[in-house]
């Protein structure tokens, strides 16, 4: 058995080796040198090896490698393990792993676990009842991610309610999952009264309630909740819970939905001021805020002086430019998307195609709606909304009507409504009787 000077100090090394690893290579020689000293079973070193991967490396295989090759894994190799899946979203893999040890009886859950478990609101009851026959629902961080899990399904809404209800001790966590969770499900009443009563707001508090306004169509609301958040963090005390980039990103939004042009400017300057303007996703707003705004020119100098675009970046121009009537050089834009290496999704799609139909470009529309074929992305009603409209609305009833048969489920209320429109313009009343005959038919399959 080492003393204690030798495992201090092979335990500092260790950690500077750690600090100045930069590739996976250089993580498997520290490996082999554990080996060769009789360590390829400490916990302590297996631990940090399998935090490095996920945390420095984002090389999850191999930490769950080096997680297999042990005997006995503790609980907090247990814990890193399904803090990395879920940090990544692989909740399946995270909740397989538990089940793996709970199946063994070893070792023991530690409540510090179940958070992330929690992440996914698939097994929440399942968890809820193990976190019970533990013990653990005593302890706050646990209640306060059941609370979290339970209001992301808005099934579980009550559910969520009641547990929140019945906390001993609320932490604005807590406050701000509950205020989360109704915004989610439109509940926007319910989650001011909570706003309301927090005893100590932070951001992310503030965030939750400005957020649920803007997702949910409130914009005054958000716009009026912004300012409230100015002013807070005007007092000496609460000068930490100043807006952030979530802040300023649900913001812009809200005034780009309502055309407040000159707090949209405030906005942006302040983005100056705070140093947020290297963020993409509150560069992307100032973009889409200035192009919904109608004031272009500010929008397309945004993005061209955008260093790091994305696909998020381009989308939002395109769009822009449509909203603007300038449908051709959106489409233009989105060819040069293509020609730097982006691949479209369904939502830049469906910005160029509601630009072409706005713009009515129906040539470039049908070239741009078979394109999504080619790239394998699913058309959704959105999409087929666009067209359809377009073709309808121009005269070209026969191809509206050919895409509509084609649908592979029933078209909705608002494409039927396009194309009847069309057909009133275009056809006869003979003809217009005989298209609504074939849509009611299409749309009760």
């Amino acid at each position: 058995m080492q003393s204690l000077p030798k495992v201090l100090s092979l335990n500092r090394r260790v950690l500077a080796i750690l600090s100045k690893c930069n590739h996976l290579n250089h993580l498997k020689q520290l490996q082999s040198f554990l080996i060769t000293l009789g360590h390829s079973q400490t916990q302590f070193y297996a631990f940090k090896l399998v935090r490095f991967c996920v945390l420095r490396l984002s090389d999850l295989d191999y930490a769950r490698f080096i997680f297999d090759h042990l005997y006995s894994p503790n609980i907090y190799l247990h814990a890193a393990m399904v803090t990395a899946y879920a940090s990544l979203s692989h909740y399946d893999s995270a909740f397989a792993l538990y089940c793996d040890m709970v199946r063994r009886g070893h070792p023991k859950a530690n409540h510090f676990i179940f958070p992330h478990l929690l992440k996914s609101c698939k097994v929440t009851n399942l968890l809820h009842t193990h976190i019970v026959k533990s013990g653990f629902d005593r302890y706050l961080i646990v209640q306060t991610a059941l609370l979290d899990s339970y209001s992301r399904s808005a099934t579980d809404i009550g559910i969520a309610r009641k547990l929140f209800d019945e906390m001993s001790e609320k932490s604005v966590v807590s406050w701000t999952a509950m205020i989360s969770g109704y915004a989610r499900i439109g509940e926007i009443e319910s989650a001011m009264y909570l706003f309301n009563q927090i005893p100590e707001r932070d951001v992310p508090s503030w965030n939750a309630v400005i957020a649920g306004c803007t997702q949910n169509g409130f914009f005054q609301e958000a716009i009026s909740i912004f300012r409230k958040m100015l002013i807070h963090a005007q007092e000496p005390r609460h000068r930490h819970n100043k807006p952030n980039q979530v802040t300023v990103v649900c913001a812009l939004s809200a005034c780009g939905h309502i055309g407040m042009l000159q707090l949209g400017k405030w906005i942006h300057g302040y983005v100056y001021r705070n140093g947020l303007v290297s963020d993409s996703f509150v560069s992307n707003a100032l973009v889409d805020m200035y192009g919904k705004c109608g004031s272009l020119g500010s929008s397309v100098k945004i993005f061209n002086s955008l260093i790091d675009r994305n696909l998020i970046s381009w989308t939002t121009l395109i769009s822009a430019l449509g909203i603007n009537g300038l449908a051709p050089k959106a489409v233009e834009t989105f060819k040069e998307m293509e020609c730097q290496g982006f691949r479209p999704d369904k939502v830049a799609f469906l910005a160029v195609l509601t630009a072409c139909r706005h713009g009515a470009l129906v040539r470039e529309g049908i070239e741009l709606f078979e394109k999504m074929d080619v790239y394998g992305i699913k058309t959704e009603m959105d999409h087929y909304h666009c067209i359809v409209d377009l073709l309808a609305r121009h005269g070209h009833l026969r191809e509206s009507e050919k895409i509509i048969s084609r649908m592979p489920y029933p078209p909705n209320a608002i494409i039927l409504r396009s194309f009847l429109e069309g057909c009133q313009i275009h056809r006869t009343a003979e003809d217009l009787a005989m298209a609504s005959e074939h849509c009611i038919a299409k749309s009760v399959q």
